[in-house]
């Protein structure tokens, strides 16, 4: 049996401005151009989890919708 939906209105997580910032950040990744650093000044971005926390923390510098970061 299929699951139930629930009637409740999905709520997106993440702004579409947000997923654009991040796409960004992939592809500047995958040209080699993204860097981590003070001033851009460190190293190159090779792991995807970095890319995509850099592209959050540009969204967010911009204002659009992404949750907090998580305390650890």
């Amino acid at each position: 049996m299929a699951p139930r939906k629930s009637s409740k209105k999905s709520v997106r997580k993440y702004g579409k401005a947000a997923g654009k910032t991040v796409a960004s950040a992939m592809r500047r990744k995958k040209s080699g151009t993204l860097r981590s650093g003070k001033g851009g000044k460190g190293g190159v971005v090779k792991s995807r989890k970095q890319a995509i926390a850099i592209g959050l923390s540009e969204a967010r510098e911009k204002g659009a919708k992404v949750p907090e970061k998580k305390a650890s």
